[in-house]
């Protein structure tokens, strides 16, 4: 497997002393190639859970109708992993049929039950996180490390959506009118289509269908086609599990994606549909769910500010800004896309951050002791090496990084900093997604603020600082839906997730999180204010 091990290299070829000192202050990648990516497949402890040219729908593994199928691609060699069922909207319908079906009797269940179900299916997940995480490195690309620390994530899911599914409490209601009695209850919305994403292919799935199952909802699963093997696998563990037939069914398709997704938009048995992805299809599925008026949660695009004040710790405030931005390589909705950075401290911040960079170990993801592996395709590649010629043509400084590491191949990037990035560069509006951190200056509190909250979206946002009045002041003051404050970390299966503005809106994870999947129902009872009989 490649490796690629970044290095410090001083500029020497600088002509006069103004331009060695700016030469010195800054790094470059020296990229020493180990040996070739290795093309050879990872092996799997349990193979059965590798599940090929087979969906899960009503308890059975089937292909699509038309037997077409398409190909998945490890991002970090290029080397085929295998084929799924490229599904229709028909072969769609008779997923969303088996979950109608096991809706009638599921919902029946109680929540001791549906606790139970779902603590089995963490027990399979807790006793396979090894392939499950194999599984997420070969088709992500993302370091086996990280993907190790997805399964136990996604697990997670389950065991606290097990521990919720007893407490779906109603409340009592003082009525105005004498005689009534009013109460409410919560019931389970009903068939559920989840769309889940690529960068997260087990965890964005557990968050979906835990909450769903805890609350007694079916599910349709449409699993990302870059990354489909992951859900399918959780859908073999769901099966063994005891998972009823029905309950849980995983569709997979490429090019028919838009397709099988207005399927779930608009089909009348689908009561809710969740989706995390994009703001723009966000948009166009809340658009073709408003023929039936679903429920939805949207959880969408993100362009995170990082603010370090100059009260910050500077050594805290660097190891937040990597966990925060280079997470994944970049290719997380809620990683630092803008670092802003207080004056009195630019210059330290810059070159402590960037020798932590410098540490960085980016190859195949089941190397030895990589940090960092492939971006996920060549379009994530392509948008990264235009953020960062954008900001270069606009007089941002290159500090270490920023450029293709074709050498390892098509889909790897240096990890890249980016200094004196101003407000008119791409970076500044568009979310990079990619290992580039474009580290922004500013004077005061109201002028970060202000640059802060000057996007169209507001999913996340991070600030350092130990002034606790200012904690408070900025925490209240930036419009996102979730605050990191001293902390670049913000995922946890016990805290709410989703943002604010585009966005997106609907709660993940948490004591909230089960309400996405419930209706409320009221009911009065007249007549009961009768006096005691004698």
């Amino acid at each position: 497997m490649a490796t690629l091990l970044l290095q410090t290299v001083p500029a020497l070829r600088a002509t006069s002393s103004s331009a060695a000192k700016t030469a010195s202050s800054r790094f470059f990648f020296q990229a020493i190639v180990v040996r070739k990516a290795s093309t050879m497949a990872p092996k799997l402890n349990d193979p059965s859970l590798l599940k090929q040219n087979v969906c899960y729908v009503n308890g059975e593994w089937i292909a699509a109708k038309s037997g077409k199928t398409f190909k998945v691609t490890n991002p970090g060699t290029g080397a085929d992993i295998g084929t799924c069922p490229e599904f229709t909207a028909s072969d769609t319908d008779a997923a969303i049929d088996a979950a109608a079906a096991a809706f009638k009797t599921f919902k029946t269940k109680t929540g001791r039950e549906r606790a139970r179900l779902l603590r089995r299916w963490y027990d399979e997940l807790v006793a396979n996180s090894e392939d499950i995480a194999t599984l997420i490195t070969w088709e992500n690309g993302k370091p086996l490390a990280d993907a190790k620390g997805e399964a136990t994530y996604a697990a997670n899911f389950f065991e606290w959506f097990s521990e919720e599914a007893p407490r779906t409490y109603g409340d009592t209601i003082p009525a105005t009118v004498p005689g009534n009695r009013v109460f409410t209850t919560r019931e389970p919305v009903g068939v559920c289509g989840l769309i889940t994403p690529w960068n997260f292919p087990a965890a964005m799935i557990t968050r979906k269908v835990g909450p769903a199952l805890a609350a007694g909802c079916t599910v349709v699963c449409k699993a990302p086609g870059e990354t489909p093997f992951t859900a399918l696998a959780l859908a073999e563990l769901a099966h063994r599990a005891g998972i009823p037939p029905g309950v849980v069914n995983i569709v997979t398709a490429l090019e028919n994606t838009p397709e099988v997704g207005e399927k779930l938009t608009t089909s009348p048995t689908v009561k809710k549909v969740s989706f995390t992805g994009s703001t723009g299809v966000g948009k166009l599925l809340m658009k073709q769910s408003s023929s039936t008026l679903k429920k939805l949660s949207l959880e969408l695009g993100g362009n995170a500010p990082f603010i370090v004040f100059d009260d910050a710790d500077v050594e805290s405030a660097v190891a937040g800004a990597i966990a925060s931005k280079f997470r994944s390589s970049g290719q997380t909705c809620v990683c630092a896309n803008r670092i802003y950075v207080q004056r009195g401290i630019y210059e330290e911040f810059v070159e402590k951050f960037t020798a932590k960079v410098q540490g960085f170990k980016v190859g195949n993801g089941f190397g030895q002791g990589i940090t960092h592996g492939p971006l996920i395709h060549d379009r994530a590649i392509n948008k990264v090496a235009q953020h960062v010629s954008d900001a270069q043509d606009k007089g941002a400084k290159v500090t270490i990084g920023g450029q293709r590491l074709t050498d390892l191949g098509p889909n790897y990037f240096q990890p890249t900093v980016l200094r004196d990035v101003t407000p008119s560069m791409a970076i500044a509006t568009e979310e990079t997604f990619g290992p580039v951190a474009g580290l922004f200056p500013f004077s005061t509190e109201e002028e970060v603020v202000n640059m802060a909250n000057n996007t169209e979206v507001g999913l996340a946002g991070y600030f350092f600082s130990r002034d606790l009045e200012r904690v408070y002041r900025v925490a209240e003051a930036l419009e996102v839906g979730m605050v990191g404050v001293n902390t670049g970390i913000l995922s946890d299966p016990a805290t709410p997730f989703g943002g604010v503005k585009e966005s997106g809106f609907g709660r993940e994870g948490s004591k909230y999180g089960i309400g996405e999947y419930q209706v409320m129902k009221m009911v009065t009872m007249g007549g009961m204010g009768k006096p005691l009989q004698s």
